[in-house]
């Protein structure tokens, strides 16, 4: 099935207002010199560069996303950010991010919360999913990832693939350097990954959704995973701080 490419840039903590407008605009320039069409590109800044960005994306085909989100509406949740909020200004968020899992101690069942509340408020959820290097070393990585799909998607109520993006991320290659090769990663998801879409929302809407790879893409390596017939792009961390390499990976994707 023909899936259109989704090229996303996790801009993490990385930041100011006036820096992230400054990024944005060079690769609003960046882009006009690429073939329109093709690919969808999407910026996931901090929060408080959400509003400016928005001004300045308002009439572009660059998407905002979140990096993060509660799954109540409101209430008395102290440095948290509801998908109202969000939906003010984002078309995605990002839930799951395994940053998010070690870090902050998210489990599959709050995930889950998150990705039934942001499809509620129009949202599309950019799940992520992926398996440490002991996990890998242990002959448990589609387990464990099969897994969290199953206990993160569960009663997700979506009725087209395009109301969800998986991001498949192997923790052992995001900011180290080291990479999975595309042929392992190719075959996860055709084995893994597809199927456990499939079995949730049946054949149409799980062949339809689109599945990334995250684990340390960039400018340099971006080609040999976008050719795999099973990536339908990429969640780009540290090279999307970068123009030409984030645009370098947009190219890679065309």
């Amino acid at each position: 099935m023909k899936r259109t490419p989704l090229i996303a840039g996790n801009w993490k903590m990385h930041l100011t207002e006036a820096q992230a407008v400054t990024l944005a605009r060079k690769l609003l320039w960046g882009l006009t010199r690429l073939p329109a069409g093709g690919v969808e590109v999407l910026l996931c800044p901090p929060f408080t560069a959400l509003s400016s960005l928005h001004k300045l994306l308002i009439s572009d085909p660059i998407r905002l996303g979140g990096q993060n989100m509660h799954a109540s509406t409101q209430g008395a949740f102290t440095g948290e950010i509801s998908p109202l909020m969000l939906a003010e200004f984002c078309q995605y968020v990002i839930l799951g991010h395994s940053e998010r899992r070690a870090l902050f101690q998210e489990t599959d069942e709050d995930i889950n919360l998150k990705a039934r509340s942001a499809v509620q408020h129009g949202l599309v959820p950019i799940l992520c999913v992926g398996e440490t290097l002991a996990e890998r070393q242990a002959g448990r990585a589609e387990t464990i990832i099969y897994a969290q799909l199953m206990a993160g998607l569960q009663q997700v109520g979506i009725h087209r693939g395009s109301q969800l993006v998986i991001a498949y991320e192997p923790v052992w290659a995001i900011g180290t350097g080291q990479t999975a090769t595309p042929e392992v990663v190719n075959q996860l998801i055709a084995a893994t990954i597809r199927p456990a879409l499939v079995r949730l929302f049946g054949e149409p809407v799980g062949q339809a959704i689109r599945v990334l790879y995250g684990g340390s893409v960039n400018a340099g390596n971006a080609v040999v995973f976008l050719s795999q017939p099973e990536i339908d792009g990429a969640l780009v961390g540290g090279a999307s701080l970068d123009s030409d390499a984030f645009l370098a990976i947009v190219s890679a994707a065309l």
